[in-house]
């Protein structure tokens, strides 16, 4: 039966949602920021459950955890655990976003969605370990991350029990600020900087204040919590040399070290040249549009050069679907769906494409851009011989290329035919001035049309465009009636003869006679008539065709 809280009108309908009277234990997913800070006092005073605070270290780059610990204790936590999961979130986490090239909508390098999984991971392993009821987190209704922790932890443990303060409270920023003054609750927000943030080593998440209205400029000297801005940027470039192996990199300028160092160096390097700064205007998976502000030094540098290098190491069919699949794996992870099966599926395929992504990428970072300037493996299907515009032996057949260009185009040749076509060879000036109109309403309609000499020569004086073909008595001169009428490449024929024709001019009567009998034989539309003529191209004309 749903529960309807008096204060803030929130029912709960789901059935994994944790009851007031029946939740005595809760593990909340700590931060230390405002919305989990109030949770500690607000669940304890609201659920009279005991809160046990579980802060994890997924290499937050702004934040003292053992200070945030202490703060948890002293807001009323009976335990404050902080637990070291930076290996594992780099490792199994950050290493599939790297390989996937993961980027949602742009730029966003999915920091937040990818700690999600691994957050909720260790609230239900802790839950367990300590007999909880439920774990809380500090996720909005209008926001992504209910939807990953909750999902996740379902599909670990069907059973657990879940509460989202923040959906049940209803109070507003200024409200929860009032009521951390109350109950003495130190936080950084005040309502002159109301920017609340997601902080992992992957990257930070600047939300509220300007950054929620797309149309204020957000301020970034008062927002940046890592990198300068990127008028503040360093003015010389910094060259990196980032090397891979199997898809991940190892070392920086020849140094190796693990995942977690590099992404902590690179971080530092790429901060002080502003690299990684997105604004960015998502779609959330609950149907709104919300801008976000992140910083991703470490993570626009890697991907970067590891893009660089796998366009490099892979055929042109195989980056053309890698595309495909890092969308949908960015889509995936963003959506809340990291233990969805596709998932498995798409890193099975991303995991064999990066079996060959070994090798160097030496990146230029510069004024809040980082750039790819030089790669080197051994794996590519490069080869300077062959790509050279200098002489190359000949191990390049350029003969080849004419026989693969007609063949390689050659539907496109036949697509671009459905254009209709129509030949005009009409005989005597007074015929020309009667059906002028009619001409251009087939150019008018779409027709592309063809000429015999003086007909083409006439048009042309009138503005209409067409196409020049040569008399089939002149079968040397190209494009020849002779050939287009064989190709069969006219949807209408308009061959209306002077009134001499078939007594002093030979060469026209057997031009028309050749045109007729081949029209018959293709089953071709042809006019002979002026009268014939006008009638049927404004019928043509009426009906749009």
């Amino acid at each position: 039966m749903a529960l309807k809280d008096k204060k803030s009108q929130y029912v709960k309908v789901a059935s994994h949602e944790g009851v007031k009277g029946e939740v005595k234990k809760v593990v909340l997913l700590y931060s230390g920021g405002l919305d989990t800070s109030t949770m500690v006092k607000w669940i304890q005073e609201e659920y009279k459950a005991e809160v046990i605070a579980l802060t994890i270290d997924i290499g937050q780059q702004t934040d003292d955890l053992e200070a945030v610990r202490q703060k948890a204790l002293k807001l009323g936590a009976s335990k404050a655990y902080v637990i070291d999961a930076r290996e594992e979130f780099a490792e199994e986490y950050i290493a599939r976003g790297i390989k996937a090239n993961g980027m949602y909508q742009g730029r966003y390098y999915l920091s937040t969605p990818l700690g999600r999984p691994l957050l909720a991971k260790w609230a239900v392993k802790i839950a367990a370990q300590e007999g909880a009821d439920a774990i809380a987190h500090g996720a909005t209704g209008k926001g992504n991350d209910q939807i990953r922790m909750e999902g996740s932890a379902l599909a670990l443990n069907p059973d657990i029990k879940i509460i989202a303060p923040v959906r049940e409270w209803g109070m507003g920023r200024d409200e929860q600020l009032e009521y951390c003054r109350i109950h003495n609750i130190p936080v950084k927000q005040t309502k002159d900087k109301p920017y609340s943030y997601d902080d992992n080593m992957w990257g930070v998440t600047g939300e509220g204040g300007e950054i929620e209205n797309p149309a204020l400029i957000p301020p970034l000297e008062n927002i940046l919590q890592v990198c300068v801005p990127p008028e503040q940027a360093k003015n010389k470039p910094e060259y990196i040399a980032l090397e891979f192996e199997k898809g991940l990199p190892v070392a920086i300028d020849g140094e190796q070290l693990s995942l977690v160092e590099i992404i902590e160096r690179l971080n530092q390097r790429g901060a002080e040249h502003a690299i990684g700064i997105t604004h960015l205007l998502e779609d959330r998976i609950i149907g709104l549009k919300v801008r976000g502000l992140y910083e991703a030094p470490a993570a626009e540098t890697i991907i970067t050069g590891h893009k660089a290098l796998e366009r490099y190491t892979s055929t042109r069919l195989e980056n053309e679907f890698k595309s495909i699949v890092d969308e949908k794996w960015a889509y995936l992870c963003y959506g809340a769906l990291w233990f969805e099966p596709l998932m498995d599926d798409l890193n099975a395929y991303i995991d064999k494409v990066n079996d060959k992504i070994t090798g160097t990428v030496t990146l230029k970072l510069y004024k809040g851009h980082v750039e790819a300037v030089a790669v080197e493996t051994p794996n590519t299907v490069f080869d300077e011989k062959l790509a050279t515009f200098m002489e190359d032996g000949n191990m390049f057949n350029q003969n080849a290329s004419a026989g693969f260009i007609e063949h390689y185009t050659f539907q496109m040749k036949l697509a671009q035919r459905r254009q209709r076509t129509a030949l005009l060879a009409i005989g005597g000036r007074s015929q020309k001035l009667k059906l002028l109109n009619e001409m251009k309403t087939l150019d008018a309609l779409g027709y592309r049309l063809y000429a015999t000499y003086k007909t083409h020569k006439f048009l042309k004086a009138h503005d209409v465009e067409t196409i020049l073909v040569n008399k089939i008595s002149n079968p040397e001169l190209k494009p020849n009636l002779s050939d287009l009428l064989d190709a069969r490449r006219f949807d209408l024929i308009v061959n209306i003869p002077t009134s001499s024709d078939g007594s002093n001019n030979d060469k026209a009567k057997t031009d028309g006679r050749i045109i007729r009998e081949k029209a018959v034989r293709s089953n071709t539309p042809l006019i002979t008539s002026v009268s014939v003529a006008q009638d049927l191209i404004s019928k043509l004309s009426k009906a749009g065709v």
